[in-house]
C-alpha cells in the first residue's frame, strides 16, 4: 500500500497532462484535418504565412491545393492552410455584411 502512495503524485500529474495537454491537442489536430478535408473550390483562405486568396483546384494525390491571389496562382499543401486565420476572415466578412444591412 506504501508503494501505491510513492507513486500516486507521479500517477496524478501524469493523468492532468493528458488531460489539459495531449488530449486538447488531440482535439485540435483533428478539427484541423476535418477544416483541410472540407476545403472546395472557391472557398477563401488565408495560409499559415498570412497569404490571401482563393482556392482555385487541387490535387488529391499529393495533398495540395492552387490558390489565386490576384498576382499569380500559387501552390500550397493543405496543411499549410492556417483554419483560425480563415475563420476569422470569413467571420470578420460576414460582420461587415451584417452590419451593413442594419
Amino acid at each position: 500500500m506504501e508503494s501505491i502512495q510513492q507513486f500516486l503524485p507521479i500517477i496524478l500529474l501524469f493523468a492532468v497532462m493528458y488531460l489539459f495537454l495531449i488530449r486538447p491537442q488531440m482535439k485540435k489536430s483533428k478539427q484541423e484535418k476535418a477544416f483541410a478535408a472540407s476545403l472546395k473550390k472557391g472557398d477563401k483562405v488565408v495560409t499559415v504565412g498570412g497569404m490571401h486568396g482563393k482556392v482555385v483546384d487541387f490535387s488529391d494525390d499529393k495533398g495540395t491545393c492552387v490558390i489565386d491571389n490576384g498576382a499569380g496562382r500559387i501552390t500550397f499543401d493543405r496543411s499549410a492552410i492556417s483554419m483560425e486565420k480563415t475563420k476569422q476572415l470569413n467571420l470578420g466578412k460576414k460582420e461587415v455584411v451584417k452590419k451593413n444591412k442594419e
